[in-house]
């Protein structure tokens, strides 16, 4: 009997041994694949990577959950920095910047970090462009920090919750730190790999992902074992501040505008879009056939709405 003991914990281990030796040998993959391309700044949270391109007036860019600059330097950053200074960034925790396991993820926490780029930077009152969790993080820093930014101009935000949880994000609601990195360094790698169509199809659809996506769009940085920790961590606290934020949009003190796809999948243009702008009408919004992934999907029409709600202009 305990030598069927021995063998089962022998055989659990080896198990465990492989995965993390997997997820280990797909992270240095995948960071030769898609390695940083920006520059380095130091905050409170660590090293902060970000684009700088083109001359103007600024715009700082918030990439949404589990992403990263990536979703805005693939097509927006090089057609906007002909009239504006672009800077995408990797939100702290994301792509190649830092975030220590313990700072907190809420919303209002991370467009403090943002507010900080912003002072390391220099930058007059950049316009926030906020995309996805991004919209919401870009409120935020409009809200606590009105000084900073001269507008908000938001690609797929969320504004005030209501949608029902997406399927493409039921691994990431854990609670425990001690589970996520767990889980983080085993199985959330090849089951990423496995569930990445399914994922995708939610994410993007109904339009199509971009064929290069994984590189030039840097997808593949979500495989990593510290992209899943911190989206996981970004996911659970993405709500905290909404019930704030609702209450807030009455005294914003710089224009708002939202750009919405008709078919998202993930964040309900009727909910996040029309409801917000029936209760505050000064906020603008606009609405195009398209999914979630509006920055990579339907470029031209975000270079456009951006152009057009920029105050500074």
């Amino acid at each position: 009997m305990m030598t069927i003991i021995w063998l089962l914990i022998l055989l659990v281990g080896a198990t465990i041994a492989g995965l993390v030796w997997f997820t280990w040998k797909t992270k240095r993959q995948v960071e030769t694949a898609v390695p940083p391309r920006g520059q380095f700044i130091e905050i409170s949270t660590g090293q902060l990577h970000y684009v700088d391109k083109g001359h103007g007036p600024a715009i700082v860019m918030i990439h949404g959950l589990g992403a990263q600059l990536g979703n805005f330097d693939y097509a927006l950053v090089d057609a906007l920095s002909s009239t504006h200074r672009c800077i995408a960034i990797d939100r702290p925790g994301m792509g190649y910047s830092d975030r220590p396991d313990d700072a907190p993820a809420n919303p209002r926490a991370q467009a403090a970090y943002v507010a900080e780029a912003i002072d390391k930077l220099g930058l007059d009152r950049p316009l926030i462009v906020g995309h996805s969790l991004g919209g919401a993080i870009a409120v935020c820093l409009a809200r606590d920090f009105p000084q900073k930014t001269r507008g908000l101009a938001l690609l797929a935000p969320l504004t005030r919750g209501g949608d029902a949880p997406s399927p493409a994000f039921a691994s990431l609601g854990i609670k425990s730190d001690m589970m996520r990195k767990a889980l983080a360094w085993t199985l959330a790698t090849p089951l990423g790999m496995r569930n990445v169509d399914m994922v995708f199809n939610l994410v993007f659809g109904p339009d199509p992902v971009p064929r290069d996506y994984s590189t030039r769009g840097g997808g593949l940085l979500g495989l990593r074992p510290g992209s899943f920790f911190n989206t996981s961590r970004d996911y659970v606290s993405s709500m905290a501040d909404i019930k704030w934020m609702r209450a807030s949009y009455g005294e914003l003190q710089v224009p708002m505008a939202v750009l919405y796809g008709e078919d998202d999948r993930i964040l309900s243009v009727e909910t996040q879009g029309r409801k917000l702008v029936a209760d505050h009408p000064e906020i603008a919004l606009d609405v195009i056939p398209g999914g979630h992934m509006l920055p990579l999907t339907h470029p031209g029409a975000c270079v456009d709405f951006i152009r057009r709600n920029d105050p500074g202009l």
